[in-house]
């Protein structure tokens, strides 16, 4: 089985760059895109045709904003649009899907770059996203949370760590809640697999950034685990172009 996952900053200029291309090509059983910024009605009835059966999106109420959708090769057996918190739920960020043996989060964390406000805003997402988790762990359930995080976990995930301990994204009480996930029964399955591994999915558009290699890793999946025997691979593609991020791959049985 293969998820991908991918901040798109854009589906409409996305699909004109025919950046999807790639991803159908990998033929994936889920596909998880993040910052769509668009409604599906926007769409033309070309841009809506999608090799994968089904389609589940979440776009932000305000226009032009976040959103999330989730393409399956499978129907889901369940559907759920937010995490029933209306504070986070108008920004269009989370989509859940139960699949025969786990629940896979398509998320698309807040950004705590535009204030104070934002950085309290992103950690309470994370405190109600952790608490619902905690819920379905109780109940038997696996999980799987894939999307931009918003937030590099230690100092090997972005290229500058000392220069941004005090940037959103790399700040203290950010990276403290992705250890609050590790620490309530998720694993990094990236880092799990490569310790010592060097990669990044974001790079800024500015100062060449990405060519020069100064990124971030800010693109996960979280895995129970239960579940991280049936984990092969996990896929950074570093070479895929269409966006500030790259794309990342879940390989598992």
């Amino acid at each position: 089985m293969r998820i991908i996952t991918w901040n798109v900053n854009g589906l409409r200029a996305a699909l004109g760059k025919n950046a999807l291309a790639w991803a159908w090509d990998r033929q994936p059983d889920a596909l998880c895109l993040q910052e769509i910024k668009v409604r599906p009605e926007q769409l033309t009835e070309e841009q809506r045709t999608f090799p994968l059966r089904e389609v589940i999106w979440h776009p932000a109420e305000r226009a032009g904003y976040s959103g999330v959708a989730t393409f399956l090769g499978a129907p889901a057996l369940e559907i759920k649009i937010g995490m029933d918190a209306p504070v986070f739920d108008v920004e269009g960020r989370v989509i859940q899907t139960r699949h025969p043996d786990f629940r896979l989060f398509n998320i698309y964390f807040p950004n705590g770059g535009r204030g104070e406000d934002r950085v309290a805003y992103k950690l309470d997402f994370y405190a109600h996203l952790l608490d619902l988790c905690d819920e379905l762990h109780a109940r038997g359930e696996s999980v799987i949370i894939t999307g931009d995080f918003n937030t590099a976990h230690q100092p090997i995930d972005l290229k500058n760590p000392k220069e941004n301990e005090k940037i959103s994204g790399f700040m203290p009480e950010e990276r403290a809640w992705v250890q609050k996930f590790l620490d309530h029964g998720f694993v990094d399955a990236y880092r799990h697999l490569y310790p010592e591994k060097v990669e990044y999915t974001w790079w800024t558009y500015r100062l060449n950034a990405r060519a020069r290699g100064i990124g971030w890793r800010l693109d996960y999946f979280l895995v129970s685990e239960a579940l991280m025997p049936r984990i092969r691979d996990v896929i950074v593609h570093t070479d895929v172009q269409g966006s500030d991020h790259c794309p990342v791959e879940l390989i598992l049985d």
